[in-house]
């Protein structure tokens, strides 16, 4: 059963991510007291009362010419196109603004189930405002407070009392990309490109994209959901609040995803942060695919001289495949997916335990392990033990004795071996019981 859809829609700093959070149970947008910091639409899956829905966040809508509205006003049609119901939020301190009716014009075309949230009712000032609202000319109106939580049992059950409960289902089993890079090397650009809409606002101002965005598409008949994050600055150049969120949201997508997509600016050429930003996707266990972007931007390198230069820059991840196109024209977009379904193979496979035992017992003995105090490391059994990504476990005489150098030979002979491109690999040595 496909999920019924909510959207949050109000003219700016009227608390609708403050209500977006409250609702969704946690903070996932941006809450700043500025207008225009949540910019695109933010989706979360949500459930109340046994009632499953996708919940959207979106920008404020303002008349007024500031950057981004045009942009934020187009994304906000867009949410109240997909929505089945609509949660208006109005600002019971203010009482009704030009914006409002700017608004209201807005959903009363969508023909949409509109409910009116007025915020803010928190005092007797606030209270007298709210019939100023009814001139809005809406069937539902209920007052709340999002910071100090009244009203909201009411609001829940006016926006879900058409949805039907559902019955739980088993863990998503569709592919989740997180498209991760440092700010203005193309993110948008290529979630664009994947997903054929314009879902994300694309500007060149770096850090447009300042929250994460869940969309879904298919590719030859499957789905996958595709995550674009935040543009990860370096942490010491993290001065904004709005970017300390960024980043930590960041590292949140990249926990969700199964498969990261590092972009890196061929524009600008490699960046040490863009060393870091893969670091973050293999610390966490996940499939890596680099996508070299603004490929058609670069004059005097051949694909081979800049693919032996990735490969000097990341030694950390040879085993990452890389893809060069252009977000922005769709040149070369088409080589993006298969290398993706590779990997999604790859980040799950499953290796038989005797062919298992058979590489990692000739690699074994086609190069001993080097002995330290006449002492020398023995293997005994190995067997795989997890995937996402792939795990094995070594049993051993004692594991103190296994060098880095060693294992690295170990994870090398399993990739040479084992279809394995695109993700890390996890080698686990434990001691046989009875052994020191």
């Amino acid at each position: 059963m496909v999920k019924n859809v909510v959207a949050i829609v109000g003219r700016p700093n009227v608390g609708k991510s403050t209500l977006f959070n409250k609702i969704a149970g946690g903070k996932i947008s941006i809450i700043e007291d500025t207008p225009g910091v949540t910019r695109d639409r933010i989706y979360q899956e949500v459930s109340y009362q046994n009632k499953k829905f996708l919940l959207i966040d979106t920008g404020g809508i303002d008349q007024e010419k500031m950057d981004f509205n045009e942009e934020i006003k187009m994304q906000a049609e867009i949410a109240i196109k997909e929505a089945d119901v609509v949660i208006f939020v109005v600002d019971g301190k203010e009482g009704c603004t030009q914006n409002d009716f700017v608004v209201r014009d807005i959903l009363r075309k969508s023909g949409k189930k509109v409910v009116v949230a007025i915020n803010k009712v928190d005092n007797k000032e606030s209270e007298k405002h709210q019939y100023d609202f009814y001139e809005l000319g809406f069937s539902d109106y209920i007052p709340i407070s999002a910071i100090h939580n009244t009203g909201y049992i009411e609001l829940m059950d006016a926006v879900t009392s058409s949805f039907k409960e559902q019955e739980e289902k088993e863990e998503d089993p569709r592919i989740k990309l997180c498209i991760i890079g440092r700010p203005n090397v193309g993110k948008s650009s290529l979630t664009n490109a994947l997903l054929n809409e314009e879902r994300v606002v694309v500007s060149p101002i770096a850090g447009t994209t300042r929250d994460s965005v869940d969309s879904v598409f298919k590719y030859h008949g499957e789905e996958y959901v595709l995550i674009d994050t935040a543009g990860m600055r370096k942490k010491g150049k993290v001065f904004e609040n709005v970017e300390k969120y960024s980043l930590l949201r960041s590292m949140r997508a990249i926990d969700r995803s199964d498969i990261c997509l590092v972009v890196i600016n061929a524009e600008e050429g490699i960046k040490e942060h863009d060393k870091h930003i893969a670091g973050y996707a293999i610390e966490k266990g996940k499939g890596l695919i680099f996508v070299v972007n603004k490929w058609d931007t670069v004059k005097d390198t051949t694909l081979k001289d800049y693919q032996n230069l990735m490969r000097a820059e990341f030694q950390f991840a040879t085993y990452a495949p890389i893809v060069y196109l252009s977000a922005l024209t769709k040149k070369r977009i088409h080589t993006l997916m298969p290398e993706v379904i590779k990997v999604a193979e790859n980040i799950k496979r499953e290796i038989k335990t005797s062919i298992l035992n058979q590489v990692v017992m000739d690699a074994y003995q086609l190069n001993l392990p080097p002995s330290y105090k006449a002492k020398r490391l023995k293997i005994y059994f190995t067997s795989q033990t997890g995937i996402k990504p792939p795990k094995f476990t070594f049993r051993v005489n004692n594991k103190g004795l296994v060098h880095f150098s060693y294992q690295r030979y170990l994870e090398n002979k399993l990739r040479e071996n084992f279809e394995l491109e695109g993700t890390p690999i996890i080698l686990q040595f434990k001691n046989r019981k009875g052994d020191e």
